[in-house]
This record gives structure tokens, C-alpha cells and sequence, in this order.
């Protein structure tokens, strides 16, 4: 009996599959890649002990070059001062009546720390990066103003901004102190602004240490205070404000002068409340 041709071709059929799958599988098998060892069997990795000697060499003389120049332009700046130019130049401090040499001096910085803008007679120096401002014994300095050539204005930057000395009397440690106490005030008012209480009092009592006779800054503490819930520390901040004024002079007239009067009465209220709490 003869065969049926589609039987025998479907007999075949699942054999052509697995044939067709070996092959595929074959194709997308791993690959291997030939790459040049790294290391040779035998081979010896480099000590990195060299390579840091080297770098350490290097800074070492790089660092030995930059004292060279620093002692240099000292030199030239003391060479050239006198009285308390040179007391400042031995503080490190950048102060009126200085010459440009002086303030590099002062600030123990390189000419490549500083920006100079010259214009007529006058020079501004300003730092070449913010990343690395030049410093000096009261701060970091952010502007040196020369008439000619000596420095006639000094601005630092401060908590809250710039601190500019452009007088003698700017420069009195009484000035400097007042500036200060002024800075952490105003710091702590923005604390204050932004709710952030126990900031703000922190700020206010640094302020205090360096202006302890301050009347309206013992009316702000006591204010804080007394809305802290401590009313023995409060009266007391109250009290001390009344006894910093001169009341006799006080004359409410003017906006200035209304808002202190207005202070005074509430304080001498909170002290009454306060002080029979406490009772």
C-alpha cells in the first residue's frame, strides 16, 4: 500500500525544528574575546610609593616657593613702614594709610590672590576667586580701596553683609565691638522674621556679651523670653531695659520716639504681670 506523502513529510518536520534550534543556539551562544592579558604570569605591579614621593616633592617645592615670594614682599613692605603700619603688618591686619605691598603683607597673600582695577589715581583690589578670599586678622577681606597709593577704605564680610572701615575711628576696637554686636543683632532679627526663636536668642546673647548696656536689645531678649515662658529671666531683661534708658529725655514724638515709649509702657506692664506671677 503506497504511503501518504504528507504523513512522511510530517514525520520529518519536528526533526528540521531541532536541527534549526541547535543551529540557532550555536549562533547566539557566548562569545569570547580575545584581549592581551594585563599582567604577564611574572610580572611585578609598581610600587605607588615612588609616585607619592614625587607629588610630596613636588608640593613641598612649590610650597617652598610660595614662602620665598611671601617673605619677599614682607620684606619689601616692612622696609617701607613705620609706627602702626608695622604693628598692623605684624598683626596681620589690613589697616588704613597701607600701600598695596603692605596689604599683600597683611593678608600673607600673592599678587595671583588679588584682582586690581586701577582708574586715575586710584586702585581696587578685590579677590581674583571667592573660593579663596584673602583673610586678615579680623576677617575675610572682600575690597581694598587706594587713593594713590594708600589703602583709604577696607571692607570685610561680615554675618550679614560687608563691615566697611574708612575712618579712624572705624578702626578703634569700641568701633569694631559695636559692629559686631550690631551684625549678631541683625542676625537675630532675621531669625526672629523667619519664627526661628531659640536662633534668635542665641544670636541676641552673644550681642549682649559685647554690648551688655544695650536697652533695646534687653527689650528684644526679654520679649523672647517672656514668650518662652520664662518670666524670672524676663522680668529681668525687662527691668534691666528700664534702667538703661534715661527716661527723663525720652519724648514721644517721632515714629523713632513712639516706638520706644511704646516699648517702655509694655515692658513695665510685663514686669507688673511677671512679677506677681512670681509671688
Amino acid at each position: 500500500m503506497p504511503r501518504n506523502p504528507m504523513i512522511q513529510s510530517n514525520r520529518w518536520l519536528p526533526l528540521a525544528l531541532l536541527a534549526g534550534t541547535a543551529v540557532l543556539s550555536a549562533c547566539n551562544g557566548p562569545r569570547v574575546v580575545q584581549e592581551a592579558p594585563v599582567l604577564m604570569t611574572g610580572d611585578r605591579v609598581a610600587m605607588a610609593d615612588d609616585a607619592i614621593a614625587d607629588a610630596q616633592a613636588r608640593e613641598s617645592s612649590a610650597r617652598r616657593a610660595r614662602q620665598a615670594t611671601q617673605d619677599s614682599l614682607t620684606a619689601v613692605a616692612v622696609a617701607s613702614c613705620s609706627g602702626a603700619i608695622c604693628d598692623a603688618i605684624g598683626r596681620g591686619e589690613v589697616a588704613l594709610g597701607m600701600s598695596s605691598a603692605q596689604v599683600l603683607a597683611a593678608t600673607r597673600s600673592a599678587p595671583e590672590a588679588w584682582s586690581m582695577r586701577r582708574t586715575g589715581g586710584s586702585t581696587v583690589m578685590t579677590p581674583a576667586s571667592l573660593d579663596a578670599m584673602p583673610t586678615d586678622a579680623q576677617g575675610t577681606v572682600a575690597l581694598v580701596q587706594l587713593d594713590g597709593e594708600r589703602v583709604t577704605s577696607v571692607a570685610r564680610r561680615d554675618r550679614t553683609g560687608l563691615r566697611v572701615e574708612s575712618r579712624a575711628a572705624d578702626t578703634t576696637r569700641t568701633a569694631r565691638t559695636a559692629a559686631l554686636a550690631e551684625a549678631l543683632v541683625r542676625e537675630g532679627d532675621d531669625f526672629v522674621a523667619a519664627g526661628d526663636r531659640t536662633r534668635a536668642l542665641e544670636r541676641y546673647d552673644r550681642a549682649l556679651v559685647l554690648a551688655p548696656d544695650d536697652a533695646l536689645l534687653n527689650y528684644k531678649v526679654g520679649q523672647l523670653l517672656d514668650q518662652q515662658l520664662r518670666p524670672v529671666e524676663a522680668l529681668m531683661r525687662y527691668q534691666k531695659f528700664l534702667l538703661s534708658l534715661e527716661l527723663q529725655r525720652i519724648d514721644a514724638v517721632g515714629t523713632q520716639n513712639a516706638k520706644l515709649a511704646e516699648a517702655i509702657a509694655l515692658a513695665q506692664q510685663r514686669i507688673v504681670v511677671l512679677d506677681r506671677r512670681g509671688r
